[in-house]
């Protein structure tokens, strides 16, 4: 089935282009949530008649996006989870997970926002894609710990391994005598 998108697509395309796309895909997603138009005549007319509207409906929704992205830069969450001795998860994290401790930290963020390939299975530092726009995207950190004492060793430890070495600004080094 062909359809005319009318904002950009992740591994799709662009608006204003016509591609090709299963047609469950376009009935069930595309369709529904007035990301595409049916490919005809009919269509490609009125979509032409809207496309400067669509233009700058996607340029106000770009903007807002990277405000919050501003905002959320260097965003980290803390997930508190029952785990084994060896670090697994009694249970998962899940995008919902992560989207409500944003919520709870003051961000507005939908699940579906939230890129997380599979489910975290274990302790540690994760890095998190968030979706806020097609165009726009940011990281954020999430650690999964048993207690938030924990969390903030694992903060510690990670800022301690980022730093950079200290060197001599002339890339000098100067010898001590003992």
């Amino acid at each position: 089935m062909e359809v005319i998108l009318l904002e950009r697509v992740e591994k799709l395309g662009q608006m204003g282009e016509v591609v090709r796309v299963k047609p469950g895909y376009a009935r069930n997603y595309l369709l529904p949530q007035k990301k595409a138009l049916r490919a005809n005549k009919d269509n490609m007319a009125i979509f032409e008649r809207q496309r400067a509207e669509l233009e700058a409906l996607n340029l106000k929704r770009r903007q807002e996006a990277q405000g919050v992205a501003g905002q959320m830069s260097g965003v980290r969450v803390v997930l508190v989870r029952q785990a084994s001795e060896g670090g697994q998860l009694y249970g998962s994290v899940t995008a919902r997970d992560i989207q409500e401790a944003l919520k709870d930290a003051g961000y507005k963020i939908e699940r579906r926002q939230v890129e997380l390939n599979s489910p975290i299975k274990s302790l540690g530092s994760y890095t998190v894609r968030l979706s806020l726009h097609p165009e726009v995207s940011i990281e954020a950190g999430v650690i999964v710990a048993r207690s938030m004492a924990e969390a903030e060793e694992q903060h510690a430890a990670e800022e301690y391994f980022e730093e950079p070495a200290e060197e001599d600004v002339d890339g000098e080094y100067e010898a001590t005598e003992e």
